[in-house]
């Protein structure tokens, strides 16, 4: 068990409270004292301490308790005196101010954590000044008049045995002027117990002036008014040990008075119990050490100030108390700028520069002082990660051109997964298992394998956001990167040990060249301001002009002229694409490492006038532009491009062209068809001829087409590839990647219908509409062709009764009907292509002179060759259309040429073999006269069957006679097709168009035969073979005799009999699948028989 009286408040007790003994003594009692070197005080103290008693005593309340301990404190009667207020103060100022200087933190020491000071013990976080400051507090407020504890309980008169008269001198010491104040001003009682000492030295022989015994006793005063500050430190010792720290932390605030010095302590000790309360209250103690810092600060204590402000740091870092945070980081900033100490407090203000949190107000205080703070130090002040302005840095992105170069900005966004698949059949194939980047990696050094490969003379692009956190606005000076450029061309291979480059004395140089051609580096440097909470991408830039190895290491900016903000990169900063399912083989820090090589060829690649806004069916003619500025030719040139159907490359032998005439349809000219191959389309890699290059310091011009299939926002991705000869061991070849979006706008929607002809083989009725849908312009019709087998169509209509001005406005609708017929090919036209025939019909009055445009040559014939692609695959027998209008003047594209707009809409797979496979018709006579007194009427007809399909076709024709009812009439033979609807064909009516691109049907619409209305018809049979079977070889047509025997006049329909086919199956099916059989009822033939006369 512990000594109670070693503990704090057992020690306070024993040295504060304990009885209190005035001593008077002659001058010769101190003499003697003094031979052993101490006063008569010091001789007598081991004497008043008493450790092994045990004396009953009862207390005022007659409670009994033993005395184990006792002390008495003995004061000569001139210490008994209250101290001088102002002397008291000044002397615990020294005392405060001295403990300053002691304790001041160091200015490179980092500011106190809560959690370590939580995990110390109490005699290691409490200031070792405390104590004494305590002991000199209670020391000023002793023998006061009001503080009974230092009062003397009695009073010992000492007198030497040496003095004249002892027993008079003690009368006399009593009776002196010497007394205390206290004992004079009636503040003690008078009648103290008095006690008398008689001193003999043995060195001064026997004594017998004084032979009376004394004995000494003492008697305990009445007690007093109790003195606040020291009962409360009793008070607070006695919680301590009872283990209420929350509790003495209260008492600690109770006893702060009116003086700021003596409450600021208190505070300070105040803050601490919170601190070692269980649980730790720590915003209490970060409240209370503010508290007392604003009261050292107001009595000029600044160090004081800034040592509580810096431990209330700790506990509002990474709180919401944001506000509190910034006020603390702010005065500890000022204070130290008072002291002189400018280094330290630009630390601290700028905790608090990017407070976004702050009133304005408050942010153009912090700003200004912080700038003011600066401006004294009188140098350039480096800030690292300077937080005004924020960086973004999740935004930081690293563009730098190796084998893979880019036209625009736009096109070095592109995921990189993008250009892969369009470039995946163009780069040639190393091996199986390797790719370019392998191969790169064995031709430099092992040291520099994971870094990328940059070339010498070509800027690297960095991007990266800076955003304005406060509510002001602030100007950003000389933004620029920092870059390491290692010049020795010993790390590199021997290609780089060949080149131009002079070995340099330091293996690394920093460069901030900004523009300096004899530098190694050349940075670029921008400027800029923000609005309140406004955020830019700034687009840095660095060129290395010779090889070695670059690093990135971050990005510098000026706030002011002396201030410089740097923000070094992080190696897991940079934002790296890194495909599905692949692991990165290299460390982070990789992406801001580049291997400079020697310079090398680099094409620029551009398209004029190709717009970025159109409408939907433009035909524009463009040339492709590539520059070649170095001193090196390119060759083996190819390019493909992500969307041939909006635009792919011409022939050369169309550049410098006059457009649209170069379109125009040639006389006597044999048409060349388009791409066919649908692989090849797909595929899409031009190969440019072979002597062809670009020399150095040359240019080149392609011709290229553009097309406007779709509306829709469109995205075109080109890709030019082209090798270089005898330049670099590292890298052989290069890619020009080129991007562009553009807008295509609706403009005319045109749909077709095809209904057959019931009485004419291969024949159809053909319906467009056209519709306007553009909200201003005015398109002039031109042609409409059809591509595909051999067809004629006609207008049924002269164009000048449909579209008297032949110009379709904004929101107008056209329909137009044509008679399309089928022509068998030749066979001298085996070799021709049969997607690839054309007839036109050219809209416009009579005797126009209008040049027709070639549908079927480049490069309306390719783009048509995509849209048949695009639209679906389907089987031969199917019919294309082309139509193609101009626009005079268009609005949508400032950029265009003033001669007129080209459009050409394409409409493909209209379905002719999705009608029945199997068609016919029967021929004979319509009237005919017969005298039936003779002889009955033989009547000869003859059936046409006609086999559309590609495969061979069995057909079965079966003939019905007529029951033998008088009644028989035509509506009942009329009335016996009961077919499928699919398995009948004529004439029908169709649903009005709206917004289809290809009507066609497989159902025929019913037959709607009317019935004849006669009283009576004799009857009539078919004579010769009732059923009849032949097989029709594709595409073939048969001619079958058919006779009927009429035994009346009258008038007869001819429809009762039945045509069932089958397909013979094909191996291979291409496109749609044809219906595989049918079953037929005849078409209503009339014949009118008449009596001769």
């Amino acid at each position: 068990m512990v000594d109670p009286a070693n503990t704090p408040l057992g020690k306070m007790l024993l040295e504060e409270i304990t009885p209190v003994v005035m001593v008077l003594c002659t001058p010769l009692v101190e003499e003697s004292c003094l031979k052993n070197g101490l006063s008569f005080v010091q001789m007598l103290s081991p004497f008043c301490d008493f450790t092994n008693i045990d004396v009953p005593v009862r207390t005022a309340s007659d409670q009994p308790y033993r005395l184990h301990k006792f002390k008495l404190r003995l004061f000569y009667a001139s210490d008994i005196w209250q101290p001088n207020l102002e002397v008291a103060k000044e002397r615990l100022k020294q005392v405060i101010t001295k403990a300053g200087e002691d304790d001041f933190p160091e200015i490179s020491s980092d500011l106190p954590q809560v959690n370590d000071l939580l995990s110390r013990h109490e005699s290691e976080i409490l200031p070792t000044w405390f104590q004494f400051f305590n002991k000199e507090l209670v020391r000023t407020l002793s023998f006061s008049d009001h503080e009974a504890f230092d009062h003397p309980v009695a009073c010992l008169l000492v007198v030497s045995s040496c003095d004249e008269e002892p027993i008079n001198r003690f009368l006399d010491l009593f009776n002196t002027s010497k007394l205390p104040s206290l004992l004079n001003d009636g503040a003690m009682d008078p009648k103290i117990l008095k006690h008398y000492l008689l001193v003999h030295d043995n060195q001064d022989g026997a004594s017998e002036k004084y032979a009376t015994p004394s004995y000494l006793f003492m008697k305990l005063g009445s007690p007093v008014q109790q003195n606040a500050t020291r009962c409360g430190f009793w008070w607070i010792e006695m919680l301590k040990t009872r283990n209420q720290i929350k509790e003495a932390a209260t008492v600690y605030f109770r006893i702060c008075g009116e003086d700021l010095l003596h409450s600021a302590v208190m505070l300070e000790q105040a803050s601490f119990c919170y601190l070692l309360s269980k649980p730790p209250m720590l915003h209490k103690y970060g409240f209370h050490l503010v508290l007392s810092g604003d009261h050292y600060k107001k009595c000029d204590q600044i160090k004081h100030a800034i040592r509580t402000y810096r431990n209330a740091v700790s506990v509002y870092r990474g709180t919401t108390w944001n506000l509190i945070k910034d006020s603390v980081h702010f005065h500890i900033g000022q204070w130290y700028a008072s002291l002189g100490m400018y280094d330290v407090a630009v630390t601290h203000m700028l905790e608090i520069l990017a407070s976004s949190h702050q009133s304005k107000t408050s942010q153009e205080l912090f700003l200004r002082d912080f700038l003011h703070i600066v401006q004294k130090t009188g140098k350039m002040f480096e800030v690292l990660k300077l937080q005004l302005p924020v960086i973004n840095i999740s935004s930081l992105k690293v563009i730098f051109e190796d084998h893979r170069t880019y036209a625009s900005p736009a096109a070095a966004s592109i995921k990189e997964g993008v250009w892969c698949s369009l470039e995946e059949d163009m780069i040639p194939s190393l091996s199986a298992k390797s790719n370019w980047l392998d191969v790169q990696s064995k031709r430099i050094p092992r040291k520099y394998k994971e870094s990328n490969i940059c070339v010498a003379g070509e800027a690297i692009i960095v991007d990266i956001e800076f955003k304005n956190p406060l509510q002001i606005p602030i100007s950003i000076l000389s933004v620029s990167l920092i870059c390491e450029l290692s010049a020795n061309p010993e790390e590199l291979n021997s290609e780089a040990n060949t080149s131009n480059v002079e070995p340099q004395n330091d293996e690394y140089k920093t460069s901030t060249s900004t523009g300096d051609i004899n530098s190694s580096l050349v940075l670029s440097e921008v400027d800029f301001s923000l609005e309140g909470g406004e955020t830019i991408l700034v687009q840095l830039t660095v060129t290395p002009r010779v090889e070695g190895i670059l690093t990135i290491v971050g990005v510098k900016w000026k706030l002011s002229s002396s201030v410089v903000g740097l923000h070094n990169f992080e190696s897991n900063s940079v934002n790296k694409r890194i495909a599905k399912g692949r692991k990165a083989k290299h460390s982070p820090s990789a992406d801001l490492k580049f291997v400079v090589i020697k310079s090398l060829p680099r094409l620029q690649g551009f398209i004029p006038s190709l717009p970025e806004k159109t409408y939907a069916g433009e035909l524009r003619y463009l040339v492709l532009e590539l520059n070649n500025q170095s001193k090196f030719p390119v060759k083996n040139l190819k390019m493909k491009i992500s969307n041939p159907r909006f635009l792919n490359a011409g022939n050369q032998s169309y550049l410098n062209v006059e457009f649209p005439a170069c379109l125009e349809k040639k006389l006597n000219v044999e048409q060349s068809g388009g791409h066919g191959n649908a692989k090849k389309m797909l595929q899409n890699v031009f190969h440019f001829p072979e002597d062809i290059s670009v020399q150095e310091e040359t240019s080149l011009s392609w011709p290229l087409w553009f097309h406007a299939a779709v509306p829709g926002h469109v995205s075109l991705y080109i890709t030019v590839y082209y090798e270089m000869e005898n330049v670099s061991s590292i890298m052989k070849f290069r890619t020009l990647r080129m991007h562009y979006n553009l807008q295509v706008l609706p403009s005319l929607d045109v749909s077709f219908e095809l209904s057959p002809c019931p009485s004419r083989l291969e024949e159809f009725l053909l319906r467009m509409d056209v519709v306007n849908k553009t909200s201003s312009e005015c398109f002039q019709i031109h042609q409409l062709s059809s591509v595909g087998q051999q067809w004629d169509f006609s207008l049924l209509q002269p164009v000048d009764s449909i579209l008297p001005s032949q110009s379709l406005f904004a929101g107008q609708a056209l329909s137009c009907f044509f008679m399309l017929k089928y022509h068998r090919k030749s066979s001298t036209s085996e070799d021709s292509n049969p997607l690839f025939l054309q007839s036109d019909v050219r809209f416009g009055p009579p005797g126009n002179s209008e040049a027709l445009f070639d549908v079927c040559s480049s490069p309306l014939a390719d783009f048509h060759g995509y849209e048949r692609l695009y639209q679906g695959m389907s089987c031969q027998g199917n019919v294309d259309f082309v139509f193609i209008t101009q626009l005079r003047r268009g609005n949508i594209d400032s950029g265009a040429p003033h001669r007129p707009l080209l459009f050409s809409h394409h409409v493909c797979h209209c379905s002719l073999s999705s009608f029945s496979s199997i068609s016919w018709f029967v021929d004979g006579p319509q009237t005919i006269q017969h005298n039936f007194s003779a002889s009955p009427c033989g009547v000869n007809l003859k059936m046409t069957i006609n086999n559309s399909s590609d495969a061979a076709s069995f057909v079965h024709i079966k003939t019905f006679d007529p029951r033998s009812s008088n009644s028989q009439s035509i509506d009942a033979t009329a009335s016996q097709s009961g077919l499928p609807l699919e398995n009948q064909a004529g004439w029908f009516s169709i649903p009005a168009v709206n917004d289809t691109k290809v009507i066609t049907t497989d159902a025929l619409a019913k037959r709607i035969t009317n019935s004849v209305s006669l009283e009576s018809a004799p009857q009539f049979i078919w004579t010769g073979s009732s059923s009849t079977k032949l097989k029709l070889q594709p595409r073939a047509t048969a001619e079958i005799p058919l006779e009927i025997c009429v035994f009346a006049p009258g008038i007869y329909d001819l429809s009762n009999y039945a045509l069932n086919w089958n397909l013979a199956p094909i191996e291979e099916s291409q496109g749609e699948a044809n219906k595989s059989s049918g079953e037929c009822q005849g078409y209503p033939y009339y014949l009118t028989v008449l009596q001769s006369t």
